[in-house]
């Protein structure tokens, strides 16, 4: 772990035999933590804080008692995550004085600034490694490359160093042995009181999961769930931690509540997806996988975040499992988060709009259209191609770091495409897709703002650029305000639709590598354009208080 230096050292002040310079020198350094509380106080209110409360009066009694175990499960997971980003959380706290500075580091798990670039905010750190606490820091790709070993691709293996320096892997399952330990008692305890007989078999595979670091029969009973009230998403999940190659997971928890009236009525375009599969717009050979039957859509309030969906910018919406293998099988379960998809909604796609939105197109930003816009992209990640057909694995394995992002630029362009053809298919007969391109626009500037750090803003900076370069949208250079052309825009969302299926079909790293390192940046006058949401005090996102005492058990 690298040395911190505590960005400010407070002077103590003896009045009486003190001189007129060490006075001066306490009043320069009260400055310079008033200033540095000030810089730190405005990255805090960049996040609108949002507490995570429902009503849990449709609970059982045997179901509140899961709460407070399952609460304690994610806290381990959220142990984790700290251990797989920064390394030791208490030494490193421990030596942070102030304490803005100090809850600013605990919203993004660690010195770096997940909303800009992961730019260092506390001085003795440099640049946040691409590989975080998943590989020795001084190891490079070409050494990786060279490293001979069966599991050093696995998602769920750490790299690390013998006293020769050679490489070696340890399985997550030894490496958080203790802590994996504690989180798979609890879980098996709430497994006895769950009565919900799919999510008691989800909890006792899980468990066991956890400890062998083989998810598969538990994504299974997972996605085999169907009259849950309450859901846990557990383990090591995603991996934009990644970002050296995107091959390792990082652990993440949502404890979940079903909203089962919402649930039922998108039950209907779960059965959809094998057509919708056809109707994509590409080549056959690209759409030629059949997408799993048995996927589900379904709203959810959100009770408690952990670890890595916690850290920056917060998901509002879920597509799991990402083994390919579940996929093509059992298809994914897509969990719509209404209550912090509204929280987004309201704090920033709202006032963003009436920002940067030309005024006669204000009145197509709709709730409904951004939970459309949302909940079909989460659809979106499911269909497609999930193996390449040059021969070089799965399109997670061959796009390598660059998988992440693209994969998300895919989600948003296909949730809009889906939009359109499940209208022509009179599935929407109430969705004006003027509505849903309006919203879309201003969401991109709600992503873009999450910096080249997030895949989800890379994501949205490619497909900005893409829309700019084809007349989707103007610029009014007088005003400053976007309007989007929709016609063009529909045309646009199949084009671009188009290039990314091929692009993961063919498994064509380095052209996704130069797109990216193209577009995926802000430019000078998407800049200036932020800076005025900036200025207009906007949140970037959203901080949460959460908890037993959010949820009043």
């Amino acid at each position: 772990m690298k040395k911190i230096f505590t960005p400010l050292i407070l002077s103590i002040l003896i009045f009486g035999n003190c001189t007129n310079k060490s006075n001066q020198n306490a009043e320069v350094q009260t400055d310079t933590l008033t200033q540095t509380n000030t810089e730190m106080q405005k990255k805090i209110n960049e996040y609108a804080v949002v507490k995570l409360s429902t009503d849990l009066s449709s609970l059982t009694v045997n179901e509140r008692k899961m709460l407070p175990l399952l609460l304690d499960v994610a806290k381990i997971m959220d142990d984790i995550f700290w251990l797989e980003r920064i390394g030791n959380k208490e030494e490193f706290l421990n030596k942070i004085t102030d304490e803005a500075t100090k809850k600013f580091a605990l919203i993004n798990y660690g010195p770096w600034d997940n909303l800009d670039g992961n730019k260092s905010f506390i001085n003795g750190y440099g640049v946040k490694a691409a590989g975080a606490f998943f590989y020795p820091e001084d190891m490079t790709k070409e050494e990786f490359e060279k490293f001979e070993s069966p599991d050093k691709t696995s998602l769920y293996t750490v790299i690390r160093r013998k006293e020769d320096k050679s490489l070696y892997t340890i399985p997550y399952h030894e490496f958080f042995k203790e802590k994996i330990a504690q989180a798979v008692d609890l879980i098996n305890q709430a497994a006895v009181l769950a009565e919900d007989a799919g999510l008691k078999k989800y909890l006792e595979l899980r468990a066991k999961a956890l400890q062998t670091d083989d998810y598969f029969e538990s994504d299974i009973a997972w996605m085999s769930m169907k009259t849950n009230t309450i859901d846990f998403v557990v383990g090591p999940i995603e991996n934009y931690e990644d970002e050296l190659f995107g091959y390792k997971a990082a652990h993440e928890s949502f404890l979940l509540l079903k909203d089962k009236e919402w649930s039922k009525k998108l039950e209907k375009f779960a059965a959809l997806l094998p057509e919708l599969q056809t109707k994509l717009p590409v080549e056959s050979k690209y759409k030629a996988e059949k997408p799993g039957s048995d996927s589900d859509l379904g709203v959810y309030y959100t009770l408690y975040y952990a670890g890595d969906c916690n850290a920056g910018g917060k998901t509002i919406a879920i597509n799991l499992p990402n083994d390919e293998k579940v996929q093509l099988q059992k298809g994914t379960r897509k969990l719509q988060l209404k209550n912090s998809m509204l929280a987004k909604f309201d704090k920033m796609v709202l006032p963003i709009s009436n920002v940067l939105i030309d005024e006669s197109q204000r009145q197509y930003i709709k709730f409904d259209s951004f939970f459309e816009n949302v909940m079909f992209h989460e659809v979106g990640h499911g269909l497609g191609i999930k193996n390449t057909l040059t021969k070089k694995g799965t399109v997670r394995d061959a796009l390598k770091e660059q998988y992440s992002a693209i994969e998300e630029a895919k989600a948003d362009l296909m949730g809009l495409f889906l939009v359109d053809k499940l209208n022509e298919m009179g599935q929407l007969p109430d969705c004006d897709l003027k509505n849903n391109y309006a919203t879309f626009m201003a969401g991109i500037f709600r992503s873009v703002r999450f910096g080249a750090a997030s895949a989800h803003g890379k994501a949205n900076m490619i497909t900005f650029y893409y829309f700019e370069q084809v007349g989707a949208f103007t610029r009014n250079e007088t005003t400053g305000l976007y309007s989007v052309n929709f016609d063009k825009m529909k045309e646009a969302v199949a084009s671009m639709t188009e290039k990314i299926l091929t692009i993961q079909g063919d498994g064509n790293y380095d052209a996704i590598k130069s797109w990216i390192a193209t577009d995926g940046i802000v430019k000078e006058s998407l800049q200036k354009d932020l800076d005025k949401l900036a200025t207009a005090g906007i949140p970037k996102d959203i901080v949460f208080e959460q908890g037993n005492e959010a949820l009043g058990l």
